[in-house]
Order: structure tokens, then sequence, then C-alpha cells
């Protein structure tokens, strides 16, 4: 897995915000949404037993042994426009993908 330049900086401007260096981005999938699984985000500031740790430069962003089996292989962008600013997962393990690209089969 990666983590694009965009990402790193966004998350740097949240850690910055937050007034906390330690913060990680913890990337996640759920059961649900209109494709079958759907992507999740949020800050931890610890890495648990078991996770794969992904680095670009000073940016940490983790993963859950559940999680990687479905997301092995996955940029994490970031992204700002008309729809909105959210990460996105480019994931080439999706077999199809929703219109909003949150959601996701396998």
């Amino acid at each position: 897995m990666s983590l694009t330049d965009a990402a790193a900086e966004k998350i740097r401007r949240l850690r910055s915000s937050e007034e906390n260096q330690e913060l990680l981005l913890r990337v996640y999938i759920t059961g649900g949404g209109c494709a079958g699984f759907s992507y999740g985000f949020t800050f931890d500031e610890m890495v648990k037993e078991g996770d794969s740790e992904f680095c670009n430069g000073d940016v940490r962003m983790v993963v859950d042994p559940l999680s990687f089996q479905y997301l092995a292989g996955s940029q994490v962008d970031y992204s700002e426009g008309l729809q909105g600013s959210r990460f996105i997962v480019k994931n080439p393990n999706a077999q199809t993908t929703c219109g909003c690209g949150s959601s996701f089969s396998v």
C-alpha cells in the first residue's frame, strides 16, 4: 500500500490543527455500502499488534490484518473538488465500485 504526497500533506495539516504530531491514519474496511464493503478512515495514536504500517516521509498509515487482505496494493490519495474533500482509495482488488467510490466489492 502507499500514501500519496497529497494525502500525506493533508494528514500533516490535520495533525497540526489537532496539535498532536503522533497521530497516524488508520484505513479499514467494513461490511456494508452499496457495493458490499466500505472504506473507513480514522486517526489513531498507536500501531496495534498485527497492523501493517506504511510511511510517506513523517506521515504514517496503518491497516489491520483483516482489512489489509482487501486493500493490498492500494493507494490512498486525497482530493478536493466539487464533490468536497475526501481521502480516496485506489484499490486494484475491487471488482466493482459504487458511483461515489466509497464502497466496493471483490
